[in-house]
């Protein structure tokens, strides 16, 4: 499965290996926006292990989720290995959204997660 998806109070954790369908995508998205009408505000982190791209697929480009629920994000993490940094910066539109969004190297989920409960807003 190329996607896990689970939460731990307001922090939803996406898990994505191999190649990521848009299906599997749109399903986490999905499960995100019923964590925030629970939780009202959360945090996303998203560890890439084993990933190897993404499925050619339309639809990529819909900012629709983004769009409804940016105001409910605090903060976003991702875990990679650094050749996804570039890819992973185009795909999250960091600097063109409200939230701060960093990345971390493979292997520092730990420290995403602090950086994720922390009160600072981008990393030091």
């Amino acid at each position: 499965m190329p996607l896990e998806f689970s939460s731990e109070a307001n922090l939803a954790v996406i898990r994505i290996s191999g190649r990521l369908g848009r299906a599997e995508f749109d399903q986490a998205l999905g499960k995100c926006e019923a964590l925030i009408k629970v939780k009202r505000k959360i945090k996303i982190l998203t560890v890439l292990e084993g990933f190897y791209g993404l499925e050619n697929a339309d639809g990529w480009e819909d900012m629709s989720f983004a769009n409804k629920n940016d105001q409910h994000i605090l903060k976003m993490a991702v875990v990679s290995d650094s050749d996804w940094h570039d890819t992973a910066y185009l795909f999250t539109a960091k600097d063109l959204r409200p939230m701060p969004i960093e990345f971390f190297e493979e292997g520092e989920e730990q420290v995403a997660r602090e950086w994720l409960n922390s009160e600072e807003g981008r990393k030091q």
